[in-house]
């Protein structure tokens, strides 16, 4: 192919249009640049980004690009066979001008598709960075196409990179890498769906929420009966009002359960991003069971201002993307954002563009780390160093907020080096004395743990109890014991979807607000941020922070002078590793605790026990080194992204069940594939299965992958209104499923 002079280079086409509507490429690469620069001078690296939106596609400026843009609108893509690689040329370039730093560079354009790879790789060395550099061809086929010394020939920036942590030079990178695919995804989308580009604005200010917020919160408590825990909780919101003016840092708010955390630690992220020029505010949820509700409750006092994101329905791998795919996922581009530890931390060690999109917008906000106890202790190394080094570098203020508030402290010995987090402040005075004020259950230990409870027996246990919630430590365990309950009880458990746990939730609190007899079996997601009032609660033997938890389901409105809490051995094996260790060592300070096994101190010698246990399984994939600050820029940042999973991929797989609105939302994602609006929906109807029974049912027909990475329930009898998914039903037909 010969170019002319007056020949015009495409980044974008679109299907069956002329070519004058087409988006010729020095426009895209402009607009990439800017924004891109813009996005990154929130943390001063304004000229980086700059170059990096610059010379990411100068690939489509070869000969091969445009004959193939003429012939696919989807050409822009990479990674499925017959495909340009576009990405390499810019990484090229970089190199070959700036030497060993041009690897910046080189890393983020040669990723913009494919995700960051690794400097090496032996499982893929092809995908690796030191491979692709070795691929001159590519760049001189760019070249061919006469790129403009406007475009190529630039000046290495001056602004300084991020140093202080033991990541912060790969974090730099990855930061630079997500405000380049956020500013490619946001033009590529502005030129192909000018409707759609433009639902993502018109967001409110915090300062306009804060305001909604305080007349929402006047009322609250102005309705409020004047009660001895309702005072407390004043005291609290008072306390975290003042304390929004200190200074950004690391903050913990340690609050009994039932003392009022949610709201008031959105009314010190509210006041402190204000007083401090914070842009968002992000609230981050261990478990969906309680971002349905807490999400919820924020839109009721911020309405469209709040984003719910959780961590499933995503495409799973780069060579399934289309463009629908990469418009539909999301920026983090509202005010408050809701989302899960999963979501939230997985993406800090991303390497997929759709996944590091937002980082750049986590930058200069105040995130709220609800529940924090429940960080994963085989990764809490490098989730301690990610915390250390957002609060460090990118003017991120932290409140870890819980009742059993872990000793994340530095802790050093002989045998035990655990950096931790260096200069956390209590936003709650000590002289509150909440612990003592808020005690409201008395603790026995059933047979001291002699001899494991039956379920028969601890059936029989239930069925004294008019009102009464006993929680399980397996999915299993609380079907079979549900099973042996009288007709009339409720079950909760991951097998069922979001939609439907809220549901059965609302259901509980008014059963138990009418005063009828309320019997409930769940797993341990009701521990968490699920307000909940029994006056007895069961709870199997588990880590001493998780039986607190269940506490706080007893008595939590102080009604009774003093709930009950039963601790037994279960029947069932606890399962192996984290929670047997936490589960040892609570037994032996429950038998120890005398009559007070709640008391702070214990708490700190829990979690001090547990992460000496745990030793050098706190950084069990060796995250840390993956990323480490190599003088030479040797990072893996694909390995990292692929070993540092929350929810290992390999032990479990989504699946969106027709629960009510998900039975459309299934049929509209087969119809049209994944959209932004439609994804956001279909979140609260899904499930997480193990990997073997979805993979067996995907075989058997009983799940369909209706998108690649995408599956949806295909029997209807396969999801229970009283159990959520129920896997062993497979085999059995609805009478309509047998009609041909």
């Amino acid at each position: 192919m010969t170019i002319k002079k007056d020949y015009t280079f495409f980044a974008h086409s679109k299907k069956d249009c002329p070519l004058s509507e087409w988006q010729p490429l020095d426009r895209h690469l402009e607009n990439v640049a800017h924004q891109a620069g813009l996005f990154a001078s929130a943390f001063g690296a304004s000229s980086w980004a700059r170059l990096v939106g610059m010379w990411h596609d100068l690939g489509k400026f070869s000969p091969a690009f445009q004959t193939y843009i003429r012939q696919s609108n989807e050409a822009h893509i990479e990674g499925k066979p017959g495909r340009v690689d576009h990405s390499t040329a810019g990484a090229l370039h970089s190199v070959e001008r700036f030497g060993k730093i041009g690897r910046i560079f080189a890393y983020c354009i040669s990723g913009h598709h494919a995700g960051l790879p690794d400097w090496q790789s032996e499982s893929s060395p092809r995908s690796s960075l030191s491979w692709r550099l070795n691929q001159q061809e590519l760049l001189h086929a760019a070249r061919d196409g006469n790129i403009s010394d406007g475009i190529s020939n630039q000046g290495i920036p001056s602004e300084k990179s991020k140093s202080g942590t033991t990541i912060s030079r790969s974090f730099w990178l990855r930061m630079l890498f997500s405000c380049l695919v956020d500013a490619d995804f946001l033009d590529t989308e502005s030129f192909m769906d000018q409707e759609r580009s433009q639902l993502r604005t018109g967001y409110p200010e915090l300062a306009v929420l804060e305001p909604v917020f305080a007349q929402y919160m006047s009322k609250k408590l102005a309705n409020s009966p004047d009660t001895s825990v309702n005072r407390i909780r004043a005291e609290v919101l008072q306390a975290c009002q003042q304390r929004a003016l200190d200074p950004p840092g690391l903050f913990t708010l340690t609050v009994p359960t039932g003392g009022g955390k949610t709201l008031s630690s959105m009314a010190f992220a509210l006041q402190h991003a204000i007083a401090h020029a914070k842009r968002r505010i992000i609230y981050v949820i261990p478990y969906t069971s309680i971002i349905e509700q807490t999400a919820d409750q924020f839109r009721d006092i911020f309405a469209d201002a709040v984003l719910e994101h959780h961590s499933n329905l995503e495409v799973s791998a780069v060579e399934e993307e289309s463009a629908r795919s990469r418009l539909a996922c999301e920026n983090w581009d509202a005010p408050v954002i809701v989302t899960t530890t999963v979501q939230f931390f997985e993406s800090l060690f991303a390497s997929r563009p759709s996944r590091c999109r937002k980082l750049h917008n986590i930058v200069n906000s105040v995130v709220v780390l609800d529940e924090v106890q429940l960080l994963p202790t085989d990764f809490l190394k490098p989730l301690l160093e990610v915390i250390r080094e957002l609060q460090r570098n990118y003017g991120v203020t932290f409140v870890l907020s819980t009742a059993t508030q872990p000793a994340f402290g530095p802790q050093k010995s002989l045998d035990f080096n655990f950096a931790g987090l260096s200069g956390l402040c209590e936003i709650v005075p000590a002289s509150f004395n909440l612990h003592k004020r808020l005690q409201r259950t008395r603790v026995e230990v059933m047979d001291r743990f002699a001899v494991p409870l039956s379920w028969d027996r601890l059936a029989d246990c239930l069925k004294t109890h008019e009102s009464v919630l006993c929680i399980v430590n397996r999915r299993d365990d609380a079907r079979t014991l549900w099973e042996k309950l009288p007709p009339g009880a409720f079950h909760l458990s991951a097998l069922m979807c979001g939609a439907h746990r809220s549901n059965r939730i609302a259901a509980i609190k008014k059963s138990l607000d009418a005063g009828k007899p309320t019997r409930v079996v769940s797993t341990q997601l009701v521990e968490a941020g699920v307000d909940l009032d029994f006056p007895v609660v069961y709870r199997a033997l588990a880590g001493l922070d998780s039986v607190a938890q269940a506490a706080g389901r007893c008595n939590r409105e102080g009604v009774l002078e003093r709930g009950l809490v039963y601790v037994f051995q279960p029947e069932s094996r606890i399962p192996a590793g984290y929670l047997r260790q936490a589960a040892e060592i609570g037994r032996q300070l429950l038998l120890q605790g005398g009559e007070d096994p709640f008391a702070p101190r214990l708490f700190e010698q829990f979690f001090r026990l547990l992460y000496w246990t745990q030793g050098d399984r706190l950084d069990k994939e060796n995250i840390l080194e993956l990323l480490g600050n190599d003088p030479e820029l040797r990072i893996s940042f694909r390995t990292a992204a692929e070993k540092f999973r929350l929810i290992d991929e390999k032990t479990y797989s989504p699946v969106l069940v027709s629960y009510q609105e998900g039975k459309n939302l299934l049929e509209k994602l087969r119809q049209q594939g994944p959209k932004r609006q439609l994804l956001r929906r279909a979140q609260r109807y899904v499930v997480n299965l193990p990997r073997h029974t979805h993979d067996r049912l995907v075989h058997e027909g009983a799940i369909e992958e209706v998108h690649p990475g995408m599956y949806v329930q295909g029997y209807d009898n396969l999801y229970d209104d009283d159990l959520g998914f129920c896997a062993d039903r497979f085999w059995v037909r609805e009478p309509d499923e047998l009609i041909i």
